[in-house]
């Protein structure tokens, strides 16, 4: 076995050693990410324990210049910003308290970035809900709207003012040519039936569609989209089902049905987001990128019982 193996097997033995899965050390008050694999390497939100966050630490370890923390709710927002700054104090933090469907607010923050910097590379358009835990034939229309609203449309919104963006050119940002990389959060739900309600899964099928589409009407401009599709990943939206395995003493089942027979956790999708912002995904474009352990890559099955 190699060294890098061996590494990677004691990092998820102390993952899951820990109480509660989670890392002794924090900050103010907040536990420390999760990781699996090494420190990434190279120029390549408001759960605290969500793929937003995430994301955002490892642009900024990896060299971003200034990183745009943004959320529905501020709680804990301004704590993310002196972590990441107290961590990576050569990157400028900004928070934004919005609604991701609010078009003004959307196109304020893209705004912001051009008239401070210049320029914009990479955004990332990760709002979700689950909405209602219910049968389709219970959920009203207005339920089943938010869901998309906050699930589709603002993904819509993020390409529609990101894209602009994107395609300035200036000396000063030393951005010679138009580029960037949109990338979007969907679902396994998106691709599959069975791991999500109708309006969920009827909102991260439009986010693969809407990249898609948008990729190809980019045609020529240097602007990648594409999109993250996680599985059973521990993140604040998730949290009730593994707070409730874990005091039923069920946690390892969780993630049972896809190869690695185990959930992810938001820096493993959150890897992914940074290469898909990165150029070292230059030639990836229009993708739904499965982040499931293998859920998406098979057929229901029994375990146990295969031929």
């Amino acid at each position: 076995m190699s060294d890098t193996a061996k590494q990677r097997i004691a990092a998820l033995g102390n993952q899951l050693s820990a109480p509660g899965g989670n890392s002794p050390r924090g900050f103010e008050g907040i536990p420390a990410i999760k990781k699996i694999a090494s420190s990434s390497n190279g120029p390549r939100a408001n759960s605290i324990i969500g793929i937003g966050r995430a994301t955002a630490h490892l642009f900024a370890e990896s060299g971003a210049k200034a990183v745009y923390l943004c959320d529905y709710d501020s709680k804990n927002l301004e704590t993310h910003k002196r972590e990441i700054t107290s961590l990576y104090p050569a990157v400028d933090v900004h928070i934004r308290q919005f609604d991701a469907a609010d078009e003004k607010a959307v196109k304020a923050v893209v705004d912001d970035a051009i008239q401070n910097y210049g320029r914009l590379d990479v955004f990332f358009a990760n709002a979700g809900i689950v909405g209602p835990m219910a049968a389709f034939t219970d959920i009203s229309k207005e339920d089943f709207m938010k869901v998309l609203d906050t699930n589709s449309a603002s993904v819509f919104l993020a390409a529609k003012y990101a894209a602009p963006a994107m395609m300035k050119t200036s000396s000063s940002s030393e951005k010679k040519s138009a580029s960037g990389s949109i990338i979007a959060t969907a679902s396994v739900a998106g691709l599959r039936s069975n791991a999500g309600t109708s309006p969920y899964a009827a909102s991260k099928a439009a986010v693969v569609s809407l990249v898609q589409s948008i990729a190809y009407q980019l045609s020529g401009t240097g602007i990648r989209v594409n999109c993250v599709c996680p599985g059973l990943i521990e993140t604040g939206m998730t949290a009730t089902t593994f707070d409730a395995a874990r005091a039923r003493g069920t946690e390892k089942k969780l993630g049972q049905l896809n190869p690695l027979k185990r959930a992810g956790i938001a820096d493993e999708v959150a890897r992914v987001v940074l290469f898909l912002g990165s150029d070292e995904a230059s030639y990836v474009n229009g993708q739904a990128w499965a982040v499931d352990g293998g859920l998406s890559a098979g057929l229901p099955y029994v375990l146990g019982k295969m031929a």
